[in-house]
């Protein structure tokens, strides 16, 4: 059986013959006597398709070349604004934290003038134990400058805690919501006194814990603004410490118990202000 002959010309034969058939009518063209017109007609069926192949290779080039430019501008273009996009969130980052300390500090400022009857020094806390909660923390001012055992300590709207160890620049804090917390305080419509406790596990509900209430008028309501009392012998009178949340009868119906909401945010807390006058007297509380 005879093999079959593969007739398929590979495009690279194709374009040599074409370029060798091109040659060939350039040179018949100098022929002084060799009819033109036929060459031309010949030419024409030979050289202009192929050279309309040529042209759109071009274009297509041309194109592929020019998309090429263009998405490599595109790509310095998103570069460039994906850089001015990073620069403005960085810029709006640390302009809110600026806002962010500016309303602290008013805080502390406007804190300060209520209070103004104290000396205070303003500290930052530096450490705080494990936990969520600001229980016990560090700040960075000490004896150096005129921080003391049993200082006060207030921050956002009243009574943070009080100062148990003092460095020459530094002094823990003891807050009002560690475990082994107890405040003398009063209510500030009737004065009538109780004991504000801490309680970690009842701080994660936002809430600290009042007892021993006495309220024989029952004047008391949720709201009622509770303050350190003129009988603490370390706390400094009148501190706020928190407002009424909940209130209810104790089974002696002598004294009353009941929950407040804290003064203070004792889960960010960042700057405090220390009161350097110390309560006179010494004793419980």
């Amino acid at each position: 059986m005879k093999k079959k002959h593969d007739w398929n010309i590979k495009s690279k034969h194709i374009l040599v013959i074409m370029i060798l058939v091109c040659i060939s009518l350039m040179l018949l063209t100098f022929a002084e006597k060799f009819p033109a017109a036929p060459v031309r007609k010949a030419a024409s069926y030979a050289v202009v398709p192929f050279q309309n192949g040529i042209n759109k290779v071009g274009t297509a080039l041309s194109e592929m070349t020019s998309g090429f430019r263009n998405k490599k501008k595109l790509v310095a273009e998103n570069e460039k604004l994906q850089s001015k996009v990073d620069e403005l969130t960085a810029e709006n980052s640390r302009l809110t934290q600026s806002i962010s300390e500016l309303d602290r500090l008013k805080k502390l400022y406007d804190l300060d003038k209520e209070y103004s009857e104290y000396d205070k020094v303003g500290a930052e806390v530096i450490s705080k134990n494990s936990g969520n909660w600001f229980s016990t923390f560090t700040i960075n001012k000490g004896s150096d400058d005129g921080i003391q055992k049993d200082c006060n300590v207030i921050a956002g709207s009243g009574l943070v805690g009080i100062v148990t160890e003092v460095g020459k620049n530094w002094a823990t804090v003891r807050s009002i919501i560690d475990d082994t917390s107890n405040v003398s305080a009063m209510t500030m419509t009737t004065s009538d006194t109780c004991i504000v406790s801490g309680d970690l596990r009842l701080i994660d509900e936002g809430k600290l814990q009042f007892i021993h209430l006495k309220d024989e008028d029952d004047k008391i309501q949720e709201g009622e603004k509770i303050v350190t009392s003129a009988t603490s012998d370390r706390f400094l009178k009148g501190i706020l410490i928190g407002y009424v949340s909940e209130i209810e009868e104790n089974p002696n119906n002598l004294t009353k118990t009941g929950t407040l909401t804290p003064a203070v945010d004792f889960e960010h807390l960042q700057e405090v202000l220390v009161i350097k006058e110390l309560k006179q007297q010494k004793g419980d509380s």
